[in-house]
């Protein structure tokens, strides 16, 4: 039996070896010594000796009102004591009928229909389900293609991950690929020397309508697209991309899917980004993360009221979207979300990003300077560095290099008191939302520090 009480960080990373598997778990046999966080507050987490860490990326792009909110912890106690669950198939609870009122009012357009998911894969999950769902009642049962992005990430169940498009993700992994038809990478970095970004925006734009075409458009029932595909390295679309793809959409009666988990909630300024920021009204959004600033878990699902009303019939009244998880809608993860949302408004976080947002690009696009840099990508609290150290033609040897640049950069962030994501090459950073200039000029001394450690090292 394992003592109640462990006594220091070894005894801890024994156990957590022996018997934990951590997502995207390596199958090596090294020791994978992963940091003990014992404690956390404001952006800072506390490793078990005391040492104090930036969270550079925000706890996996969530973490928006930091760490330690006594408030969060008062209303999910409270929530706890007074219904800690109920049967979302036949009841519902206060605190879930508040959030699915709030989402639809801050949401675009007519997206006014809620349903809770335990998280973003499962919001995936559901929003293509309802889509193939929808389908099935119009009396469309080929129209069920998805089209997705190359370096799109939208989860790790089966479906979501189907219709995720980074490519090093799959490797030994069966996925459900029959119906995904994946676009080129929409990095306007990868264009060719002398093309602008207008034109390569013109041509991502062809690429699309046309394997719509070749698809078919009776055969094609979704579009799913992050608004920066940020697991991808925050990548950002040029100017306009999505707003001519949700025209190509509406050309061909395809379902626009905004997977908002990561940019909803104040990430890019905005309670949503997809209208505000980007300049569209989708047919579905899907998010997470954000909405309870990973305090418990949750995700949801906004459907517009169009799709909705095109089933919704006294005919169909025994037609069910048999669709739902044990802890949908959960009553402690409502509540947290409520008061989540309720501090960032009380204290003007959107407002705070706006502001910051310019400080933090422009120390993001200082790093430019460094030798090993080369790209950097950002929009508000967003931001990417992409290391370049060779250009091997070998593809296997390219992915070894490019691995220890995300490993040592990591190492020597670490040491220095940042902790950063490293995605094989590239760094991403999303802090919480409640940092400030003179925390950011932190983050990113060590960051840059770090690079030219490492480029000394490997160039």
């Amino acid at each position: 039996m394992v003592d109640n009480i462990l006594k220091n960080h070894e005894e801890i990373s024994v156990l957590d070896a022996q018997n934990h598997i951590h997502p995207w778990h390596s199958m090596g046999v090294e020791d994978p010594n992963y940091m003990v966080v014992r404690r956390a507050n404001g952006i800072f987490m506390y490793d078990d000796a005391g040492k104090e860490y930036i969270d550079g990326p925000g706890g996996m792009w969530s973490t928006q009102i930091g760490y330690g909110r006594q408030e969060m912890a008062d209303a999910i106690s409270k929530q706890v004591l007074n219904l800690p669950f109920n049967n979302p198939w036949s009841s519902t609870s206060k605190p879930s009928a508040l959030l699915a009122a709030k989402l639809s009012a801050e949401a675009p357009g007519d997206l006014n229909n809620v349903f809770f998911t335990t998280g973003g894969s499962t919001a995936v999950d559901t929003a293509i389900r309802f889509a193939w769902f929808y389908n099935n009642v119009l009396g469309r049962p080929e129209k069920k293609g998805i089209i997705a992005r190359h370096k799109g990430y939208h989860g790790s169940t089966f479906l979501s991950s189907s219709v995720s498009g980074k490519e090093r993700d799959k490797s030994f992994m069966d996925l459900g690929n029959g119906r995904v038809h994946f676009l080129s990478n929409v990095n306007p970095f990868l264009r060719p020397d002398g093309m602008d970004v207008a034109t390569w925006c013109d041509q991502r734009i062809e690429e699309f309508e046309s394997m719509v075409l070749n698809v078919g458009p009776d055969r094609v029932a979704v579009f799913i697209a992050e608004p920066v595909l940020a697991s991808g390295g925050v990548i950002i679309p040029p100017e306009g991309y999505h707003a001519r793809c949700l025209e190509i959409c509406k050309k061909y009666d395809i379902i626009y899917i905004s997977d908002e988990v990561v940019t909803a909630f104040g990430r890019l300024g905005e309670f949503f980004a997809s209208k505000n920021v980007f300049g569209i009204e989708p047919d579905i959004i899907t998010v997470a993360k954000g909405i309870t600033s990973g305090y418990v878990p949750l995700g949801g699902v906004l459907i517009s009221d169009r799709l909705m009303n095109d089933i919704r019939s006294e005919d169909n009244k025994n037609i069910l979207f048999s669709n739902g998880f044990t802890y949908s809608a959960h009553p402690v993860s409502c509540a947290a979300a409520l008061k989540n949302i309720e501090i960032m408004e009380r204290e003007e976080l959107f407002a705070h990003v706006k502001a910051i947002t310019p400080h933090f690009q422009k120390r993001l696009q200082d790093l430019r300077r460094c030798k090993i840099v080369g790209d950097v990508r950002g929009i508000g609290l967003l931001g990417c560095v992409e290391g370049i150290v060779s250009s091997e033609i070998n593809e296997q040897k390219q992915l070894i290099i490019d691995r220890e640049f995300g490993m040592r950069i990591d190492e020597k962030c670490e040491n220095k008191g940042l902790i950063v994501r490293p995605l094989i090459n590239m760094c991403v950073l999303s802090p919480p939302l409640i940092i400030q200039p003179d925390e950011i000029d932190q983050m990113f001394d060590i960051l840059e520090e770090s690079l030219d450690e490492v480029a000394a090292e490997m160039l």
